[in-house]
């Protein structure tokens, strides 16, 4: 897909992870391969400086694209508009353009219980999620007007169907899902596309949680309907490829549902 070539793309939380099989264990770092395997250059956020250096390692030795890896955290108590700004202005400068904002990191709290909540566990998922979306689309979005670039943010099912234990994690998936089409109404205008994806994926952490503790991972993790989980990269980082296309246009502002990692259903 050569429409990619020389493109910058833009993933929060890509840091490295890889499953015990190998392939990528995040869905940040499956989108980050997605884009490396079509010739992008490719920008990645997170809190953990060695997962990050691990990824650009990686993504620019296997793929020979060009990665920048900037430490970041949008938290409670931070400048996160001048974070955000200076991601993105660190990317303008690196590569020349913002082609694709993808808002995927995300910290929660989660299996603790609504009446047990505490507000600094409420923060973490608010700030990490829903803030951190909000501050990085409105710093790309200059650059984004210039490119008629695209927006693929990440929401989830725990905020579709009210997931135990995950209030903080499902409101701030469910604030994106109402910035998401609201960006999409307003920034049509200016070319550009914003779509939002609900995801289903074998991670590292289910892969740990399934081995720690295989009694609880047996009564509150289902299989999806498919019969298997989706792959971070083959399924949701080929699906976000997919939407960078232009042809993808007419979908902006869609909820994009993943069941049992494929397909793409509005």
């Amino acid at each position: 897909m050569s429409y990619l070539k020389g493109k910058t793309v833009i993933v929060t939380g890509g840091g490295r992870a890889v499953l015990e099989n190998g392939k990528a264990g995040s869905i940040g770092y499956g989108i980050a391969i997605a884009y490396a395997k079509e010739g992008a250059n490719i920008v990645i956020t997170g809190r953990n400086v060695q997962k990050l250096e691990d990824a650009r390692e990686e993504l620019e030795r296997l793929y020979g694209v060009k990665v920048l890896a900037v430490q970041a955290d949008i938290s409670a108590g931070a400048d996160n508009a001048a974070i955000a700004a200076s991601v993105a202005k660190q990317a303008y400068d690196t590569f020349g353009s913002i082609d694709v904002l993808i808002n995927n990191a995300q910290a929660s709290a989660s299996g603790v219980p609504l009446a047990d909540h505490t507000t600094e566990q409420f923060d973490l998922a608010i700030y990490s999620g829903l803030y951190a979306t909000f501050y990085y689309m409105q710093a790309c979005y200059p650059y984004l007007v210039k490119s008629k670039g695209s927006v693929i943010n990440f929401a989830s099912g725990a905020g579709l169907f009210g997931n135990y234990g995950q209030c903080a994690y499902a409101a701030a998936k469910e604030g994106i899902r109402g910035l998401t089409r609201v960006a999409a109404t307003e920034w049509s205008k200016d070319g550009i596309n914003v779509n939002i994806i609900c995801p289903l994926a074998w991670t590292a952490q289910l892969e740990k949680f399934q081995k720690a503790y295989p009694d609880a991972f047996e009564k509150n993790v289902h299989t999806p309907p498919m019969g298997f989980f989706g792959d971070p990269e083959e399924h949701i980082g080929r699906v976000c490829v997919q939407l960078a296309h232009p042809d993808f246009k007419y979908l902006t502002g869609e909820t994009l549902t993943l069941e049992g990692g494929l397909g793409l259903r509005p």
